[in-house]
């Protein structure tokens, strides 16, 4: 049974921390600009992600890969502006922390300096270690991201559930144990199976936020677009639309057009 709900007046890397080990569910939520960035925060959301995920939703590519540095910045900066209460994290996108740790630390700066988020998050674990301690290492905090890695897409070739199989399984829990240990407050696992997921966040003591993991995590992850039903076209099983907004902007708009078109609107007493 969880522990009762304290209240935070704002959430750190360590009120995370405190909160897995109270037994407390961590709401992790994605925002892209100020005005959703401040709506996200104000109704109590713990984590707000400035995800890679803008490339899909906000600039309309198919994956995650176009989006480029300056374009994370941006979105992050246009949402810090927005929170008072929710940590901040962003995320790496692809090709500016793979290759060379400099170069991730030199990203990781960049967004920290520019943007005034509060921690960033990058895919992978063995592989992209030296990045990671090194980043850490200039005092940045870094949450890791493991199962379905959706920079690594071409690779995978599908966007089906990870570690499926024995050998893909123990690395990934090879890797928790890895990104604990070199100090990540906390890791993303994303479409695995629910199983899987609970034993990895039975096996660390630093937060496991799913998303299509699973209930028996630490916390859960969506983007916002596709909960709220702005996104039709996606409808994986671990998405639950919590509004049809959708139908609701439709009708709104269309609804403003033909009053336009009607001379309904302006009114007389919406003139001056």
């Amino acid at each position: 049974m969880s522990a009762a709900k304290k209240t935070y007046a704002r959430i750190t890397t360590k009120t995370l921390h405190e909160m897995k080990a109270n037994g407390e569910k961590i709401s992790m939520l994605t925002a892209y600009d100020f005005t959703l960035g401040g709506i996200v925060d104000q109704a109590g959301v713990d984590v707000i992600l400035v995800g890679d995920s803008a490339s899909n939703v906000m600039a309309g590519h198919e994956t995650t890969l176009p989006i480029t540095l300056d374009q994370m910045i941006y979105h992050a900066s246009s949402v810090v502006r927005g929170v008072k209460r929710a940590l901040v994290v962003v995320d790496l996108p692809f090709g500016t922390y793979q290759a060379d740790s400099k170069e991730a630390l030199r990203s990781a700066i960049r967004i920290m300096k520019e943007s005034g988020a509060h921690a960033v998050k990058l895919e992978g674990g063995e592989q992209v270690k030296d990045s990671i301690e090194r980043i850490l290492k200039a005092g940045i905090p870094v949450m890791g991201h493991l199962g379905l890695t959706p920079q690594s897409i071409y690779k995978f070739g599908t966007y089906t559930v990870r570690a499926k199989e024995e050998q893909e399984a123990a690395q990934l829990l090879k890797d928790v144990k890895i990104l604990e240990e070199m100090g990540c407050f906390g890791i993303v696992l994303e479409k695995v199976p629910a199983a899987l997921a609970a034993q990895a966040a039975a096996s660390i003591s630093i937060p496991v936020i799913g998303i299509g993991a699973g209930s028996q995590v630490d916390g859960q992850v969506l983007v916002l677009h596709d909960m709220l039903g702005m996104n039709k076209e996606f409808s994986p099983r671990f998405l639950r639309r919590y509004l049809d907004l959708d139908q609701l902007l439709h009708q709104a708009i269309g609804q403003y057009s033909a009053d336009v078109k009607a001379s309904y609107f302006p009114s007389k007493d919406e003139q001056y």
